[in-house]
Formats: C-alpha cells, structure tokens, sequence
C-alpha cells in the first residue's frame, strides 16, 4: 500500500475573522434548487477528456481511476463527454484566416440552418448512438462569438464580412447603418446556430447535458495589475445578460479557468477562477427553471504556454478546488494531442497522475460528498457563505489520509465534530430539484456523527 498526504485544510484556508465583514450568500433556503448530480451521492466529479493515443502507443499506464467519466477527444462514438469541434456538429459558418478560405457561407447570416440541422441529426446519430446513456454534450465553437460586440481582435472579420454582405445588398445605406443592420442579422442568425443546435441536442439525447464550450465567460484578465480582484465588469454582465436565450437553451454551462504559467502558484488564480465559476452559476439562475443548470468547469493539468510544466498541488486547488467550493458540479480535465505526443510527456503525465493530481481528486471530491451528507442530508451540495472567502472543501489531515490499494483511491478516516462545526461556518447548502437540504444544526450534526462507525470512507452515511 502506498499513502499521500491530504491537502491540509489549514494551509489554504483563511481564519473565520478574515471573511466576517465580506458579503455573504443569501441563506440556502434563498439559493435556487439546482440539477441533482449525474451520479448518485456525488456533488462534484472530475472528468478525464485527455488523447491517450500515444500513451497507449507506449504501453504508458495512465491511472484516472478517481475520476467519474473518461473520454478522449478524438472523433471516438458512444463517449461519456462528446466533444462537438466546427467538424462534428453541422454546418459551422466560418473563416479560415490561415488558409483565407470562407466555409459554409464564412457568416451565419449566409449559412444553411436547415441543412446545417439535418446534418446535425446524423451527427449526433454517430457520436451518441445511445438514447439511454448519460454524459456530457459540449460544442465548441470558437470562430465567432454570438454578440457583435465580442468579435474582436481576429474575430473582427466576421463584423467586415457582415457589413460588406449588407452593403452588397444595398448600395444606398450609409456605412453606420449598413453596420447596424449587419449586427442585427449577425446577431439573429448567431443565435439560431447555437440555439438550433442546443434543441437538437436535448431532444434527441435529453440525457446528456448539452452545451458551449467558454460559456459564460468573464474575461476578467489583468492579473499582472497590483489591484486586480477577478470580478467580471458590469459591462461583461451585461452583455452576459443579453445571452439570456442561450443560457435558456442550455442544460450545462462549460466554462474555462486554463491557467498562464504567470498565476503558477499565484493567490490571483483563485481570484480569476471563482469569479468565472460564479459568473457561471449567476448566468444559470436567470432563466429561473426548477432547477439551474449545473456548471462544469474546463481545466487543464498544464499551463497553456507551458504545456510540458504541470499544475502544482496549489494550482490544483485554485482551479479545481476552488469550483468545488463555490458550488460547480465538476470539473473536466482537457488535453491537446500535441500535450503527450511522445514517450517522455505520456511519463511525466502518468507519475502526476500518481504523485499529485489524483490524491487532490481523491481528497476533494471526498470533501465534497462528505460535506453534502453530513451538512445537507445529501440532498444539496455544499457551498461558501462568502465565495469570495478562502475556504475549501478539503479533508482535514489530521483525522483522514488517502491510500492508494492496487490501482484505487481510498479515503481512510472519520470526520471529528470539530471537522463539522468548521463546514457548518464555512459553507451552506443549495438543493437539488424537489429536494429539502436546510443545513443541519450543530446538534443535527453530532447525532449524525455519533451514528457513524469507523471504516472507510466514502460510505452512505
């Protein structure tokens, strides 16, 4: 039997007098129920959607057996997470600025949506051959943004080719308003794409959660500034806001909290990370279902522009661990083909494996369901009062240690009251659909305790 440390709750969380003055969440009778989790007594999971090819290739042995849900992304059917590229979903309206080449009409306004829709059918035929199956549908398409607006930088050629399509049309209109009539029918045919695309999804696969890949997004960038705070700007809600019909169409938010090698063990990556997460769960409340759409966050072991440098056990808990705590459903681990196209990167990833990245799945998602069990009678997941606090579901050292038997994770130990009063002030609950979870009392919580036995964990408690 080999053994790994927890992640110590201390090191990572701050004293209770440093939160008491921050805003708070609203009571969890106030939160708004939320979809229960694709899998029973789990509130937060971690999914694998890394190429194994090479590795494979190598005889590279790649251990993810913590993780709920292994995928690749390469064009593999009947996956737990199908990955919908420009490729694999439809007709995508697009511009190829390497090659200066327009595919399927380059704009939306000029693309085919009925042929576009049949071909999406026999899509997700392929893909997802099974109506019963669960799993996660995300469609990433990143060439244009659905709001005017946000197309800039390279996507400003699709705010050029909208104009010029107008202009074409109507030689007499002024340069203001064939623009405005551009960004009326860019927006309009956008949205037709992406939510015609969303209702073929849900009514044909109604058990996968579907939908886009960097939705929402906060793009609060500007880590480099002395002041930065990772909130989104009110501009960026706002526009958020006009989304409303996607967040409407959607069943799942995906967004994104990649890391630059300059927020490597850096406190600023917990600040861009909750406050993405958070505009994430804000979005999913708007359209006010009896349950809001549950979020999972995209991360990666490695930096984007570090892709052969790893996360360490701090980046792991900016980024994973702080989903978990502001109250995400899980977290999806992506990689590139060109992260472990050989012998030497397939090593390195699979003694992380083993080293780092699955004891901190192993503790946190253990974390996670302890927390629900014990504080929401396993009917929520547990949630910051404060989500701008630092305090993490994680297990206490003291009384827990992961070991590894053969090729499984176990979390050995039993939580103290202590261990539960300090979840109490820490974290509240939010429901599931239909379900009851007021936050049990300090009292509640030592009667559940005390009808604990000893043995591993995790259990039914």
């Amino acid at each position: 039997m080999r053994s790994y440390q927890i992640v110590d709750i201390r090191k990572f969380g701050s004293e209770e007098a440093t939160s008491s003055h921050q805003p708070r969440l609203p009571p969890s009778s106030l939160l708004p129920h939320t979809t229960g989790p694709l899998f029973k007594n789990h509130p937060f999971i971690v999914t694998w959607n890394i190429p194994n090819l090479v590795c494979n290739r190598y005889n590279i042995s790649l251990n993810t057996s913590p993780f709920k849900g292994v995928a690749t992304p390469a064009k593999v059917p009947d996956q737990f997470l199908s990955l919908f590229y420009t490729d694999r979903l439809g007709l995508y309206p697009h511009v190829d600025l390497t090659k200066g080449k327009q595919y399927n009409g380059g704009i939306p306004q000029r693309g085919n949506l009925k042929a576009s829709m049949n071909k999406a059918r026999a899509d997700i035929n392929y893909y997802i051959p099974s109506k019963t199956s669960r799993g996660l549908a995300v469609i990433d398409w990143e060439e244009w943004r659905p709001l005017w607006e946000r197309n800039w930088g390279t996507k400003r050629i699709y705010q050029t080719l909208s104009v010029a399509h107008v202009m074409q049309t109507n030689r007499s209109l002024t340069v203001e308003q064939a623009t405005e009539k551009a960004k009326q029918r860019f927006q309009v045919a956008a949205r037709s794409f992406m939510s015609g695309m969303l209702a073929i999804g849900r009514a044909m696969r109604s058990n996968y959660l579907w939908g886009f890949y960097l939705f929402p997004n906060c793009y609060n960038y500007g880590w480099h500034e002395a002041e930065y705070t990772g909130k989104c700007s009110n501009e960026v809600m706002r526009q958020n806001d006009e989304l409303f019909w996607l967040w409407e169409s959607s069943t799942a938010l995906y967004p994104s909290v990649y890391l630059q090698a300059s927020l490597a063990d850096n406190p600023k990556a917990a600040l861009m990370v909750r406050n993405r997460v958070q505009e994430a769960l804000r979005v999913s409340a708007l359209p006010r279902r009896t349950g809001t759409a549950p979020v999972f966050v995209y991360t990666r072991p490695v930096f984007v522009d570090q892709n052969r440098r790893f996360l360490s056990q701090g980046d792991l808990v900016h980024t994973i661990g702080e989903s978990a705590a502001v109250g995400a459903s899980g977290a999806v681990l992506w990689g590139a083909s060109a992260d472990y196209d050989d012998q030497v990167s397939c090593d390195a990833l699979s003694s992380y494996l083993s080293s780092t990245l699955n004891p901190y799945i192993t503790n946190v998602t253990a974390a996670a369901q302890l927390c629900s069990n014990f504080l929401c009678q396993g009917n929520g997941r547990c949630v910051r009062k404060n989500y701008n606090s630092n305090y993490y579901l994680h297990l206490n050292p003291e009384n827990f240690r992961v070991a590894r038997i053969q090729r499984r994770y176990l979390v050995l130990g039993r939580p103290t009251l202590t261990d539960l009063k300090a979840l109490s002030r820490r974290f509240t609950c939010q429901c599931y659909t239909g379900l009851t979870c007021t936050p049990r009392t300090y009292k509640e919580l030592a009667k559940a305790l005390f009808s604990v036995k000893h043995g591993l964990f995790p259990s039914r408690w």
